[in-house]
């Protein structure tokens, strides 16, 4: 640990990662389960509903990318205070929301907040962690973060129940507030604050991206979200319109998708003591590819076998995420809130662009899920496969953990 944390400790340090992280699912999650109620009470489609998670994640993006260098020259707590300030402030506006456009609209402020959120707890990763000590804590974040999703759509499928929609607002609202309270025993770890004007902060997303090795790998791992988001858009639909769950049922199926999900980065650092790291993502992307084939021919019979093919696959993305991220991050040595920024900015963008893309057709959206995943494997193995053995990724990544 390069920063001390007198207040939080190791295990509070953790802690505070894991909130921080915890936030993209909950925010996208928690009301999953009314979706298609939503769309009924507003007599609207489902593509239209869906521009509340499209819009959310495209605006989430590009909230990194204008939190994240800023962080840079501020220090990672005055920013984390300012995103969650608008992001409480929206949550309440969402809640209040009497119509889908105005929804939408508050969806957008509160991705932009929810954006430098999440940069920010990257970047503090960033500050603390060094090598092979940063991708196991990592890996333990994503494992411990992945319990939201777990829990979001259950809350979620009670609130429903017992109240509405709105309640799922306010339920995130109050949870920024205990994150807020979290935040205020974080000890700074920006050390060295950037003393450049604060419009100069943004150029330095241009000087990552000349990096020609970063943007390569940055192009080929910002691909890997949009199998997992493009479930996240399209699984409510499948489950309780093409299957007949209920709202509660879905949320336990749903459960179980996040649950295995959580074996990712568990997973990961099991194979990657007896394999190289290498192979363990070629082999990951083909899984996503014969995933994608299996969907295809039997996604459609049995909603467990769309829910087996879903759950593995999703493994396998989360799989990719930890090495993925580390590795981008080792070909910066500065500029990182920026990198940081651009990451997530990139595959949250991804995602969002496969949302759309696979309810763009609601005629058959397992149809659609299907053929992403073999052209989003197909592409990711091949551009994996060019750079595998290259000197800026081979010296990065160890053979085994």
């Amino acid at each position: 640990m390069n920063v001390e944390q007198s207040k939080l400790g190791k295990r509070g340090t953790l802690f505070l990662l894991i909130i921080l992280g915890a936030f993209p699912p909950l925010t996208m999650d928690l009301y999953l389960p009314a979706l298609p109620q939503m769309a009924e009470n507003f007599a609207t489609s489902h593509a239209m509903i869906n521009l509340t998670l499209g819009t959310y994640m495209v605006a989430f993006a590009f909230g990194m990318l204008f939190w994240g260098p800023l962080s840079e020259r501020t220090g990672r707590k005055p920013m984390l205070y300012a995103a969650l300030a608008i992001y409480i402030a929206s949550s309440l506006l969402c809640a209040l929301a009497s119509n889908v456009e105005n929804l939408i609209a508050f969806r957008i402020l509160q991705g932009l907040a929810g954006g430098g959120i999440t940069v920010v707890g990257t970047s503090i990763v960033k500050d603390m962690f060094d090598g092979r000590e940063r991708e196991r804590v990592m890996a333990t974040v994503m494992s411990l973060v992945i319990i939201a999703p777990m829990v979001a759509p259950v809350l979620g499928a009670f609130l429903l129940k017992v109240a509405s929609w709105h309640a799922m607002f306010v339920a995130l609202a109050l949870f920024a507030c205990f994150a807020g309270g979290l935040v205020a025993l974080y000890q700074e770890t920006v050390v060295d604050k950037s003393t450049a004007p604060i419009l100069k902060s943004w150029n330095r997303l241009g000087v990552v991206l000349k990096n020609p090795h970063f943007a390569y790998l940055l192009m080929l791992f910002s691909l890997v979200p949009m199998c997992l988001l493009a479930f996240l858009g399209i699984a409510a639909y499948v489950y309780i319109d093409d299957f007949g769950l209920s709202e509660q049922a879905f949320s336990f199926i749903f459960a179980f998708n996040a649950a295995c999900a959580t074996l990712g980065p568990l997973l990961y650092l099991r194979l990657s003591r007896f394999i190289p790291v290498q192979s363990v993502i070629l082999g990951c992307f083909i899984v996503v590819v014969t995933g994608g084939i299996a969907m295809l021919l039997f996604g459609g019979y049995s909603l467990w076998v769309f829910a087996a093919v879903a759950a593995t696959t999703t493994v396998a993305v989360i799989i990719v995420r930890v090495p993925g991220t580390n590795l981008l991050l080792d070909q910066q040595t500065k500029d990182t809130g920026s990198a940081a920024a651009l990451i997530q900015f990139s595959g949250t963008l991804m995602g969002a662009a496969a949302v759309q893309i696979v309810s763009a057709n609601s005629v058959n959206l397992i149809r659609n899920y299907g053929i992403l995943l073999i052209v989003i494997g197909t592409a990711c193995a091949t551009l994996w496969l060019i750079v595998r053995h290259r000197p800026f990724v081979a010296e990065k990544l160890p053979l085994r953990i």
